[in-house]
């Protein structure tokens, strides 16, 4: 049998960082683990179609800090910073309600990415919002794929769509690739993301890969590290 396993999974600390950054006893390891589940769940339902790429938690004995990647930080942000202090109320309401630890210094950076079409998350969400309007699967997914192979950095992507496509009795896969995937080179830099378009008759399942080049270390830093 073949195992599927998340490109994250052994891309981590060799490429990749965690997306929650912190240390804590056995006490407060709990507590901490399913705030960061919980509120990340509470933000993403309620930032849908703010076009997130990433929520990064980080945590010290006193502060904690949310950093919120979109394409859009406008629209988070709103007319003189109103929209993120709103933000900041209600991620701090939902930790309250939550029965967590109310930390003494709480932060709100919101972040943009300067190349949305290479994030697998905003693909991923571009892929649901044209699903949800009603446009043609096929269609939606080839513009979206001509548009990313045209975006700086993208060598490869591969879209899957799994569902009852085009409102059709039995469910199947859809799937188009362009460019390679190299899943099995641990320095290739290859984003991926989960989503689901919510539909009248159902809910598709969308998977995005992007490959975005090779990645190696610095020979210059290796001939002269830091002192």
């Amino acid at each position: 049998m073949s195992k599927i396993v998340h490109p994250y999974a052994h891309r981590l600390v060799i490429l990749r960082d965690w997306k929650s950054r912190w240390f804590a006893d056995t006490k407060k390891y709990v507590e901490f683990l399913t705030g960061d589940v919980l509120i990340r769940e509470f933000l993403e339902k309620k930032l849908r179609g703010m076009y997130i790429s990433t929520i990064e938690i980080e945590r010290n004995q006193k502060s904690t800090r949310f950093i919120i990647k979109t394409s859009r930080p406008g629209l988070i942000i709103g007319r003189s910073g109103e929209g993120a202090v709103k933000l900041k109320e209600e991620i701090l309401k939902k930790m309250a309600k939550l029965k967590l630890t109310a930390p003494q210094d709480f932060k709100l950076d919101i972040v943009e990415v300067t190349n949305p079409e290479a994030d697998a998350a905003i693909v991923a969400y571009m892929v649901a919002e044209g699903l949800e309007k009603r446009m043609p699967y096929r269609r939606v997914i080839k513009q979206i794929v001509e548009k990313s192979m045209t975006a700086r950095g993208v060598e490869g992507i591969r879209i899957v769509l799994g569902g009852r496509l085009g409102g059709a009795e039995i469910a199947r896969t859809e799937e188009l690739k362009r460019g390679s995937i190299p899943l099995q080179t641990f320095r290739a830099d290859i984003d991926f993301k989960r989503e689901k378009a919510h539909l009248p008759y159902g809910d598709v399942g969308i998977k995005v890969w992007i490959y975005r080049g090779e990645i190696f270390a610095d020979k210059k830093k290796e001939l002269h590290p830091a002192k």
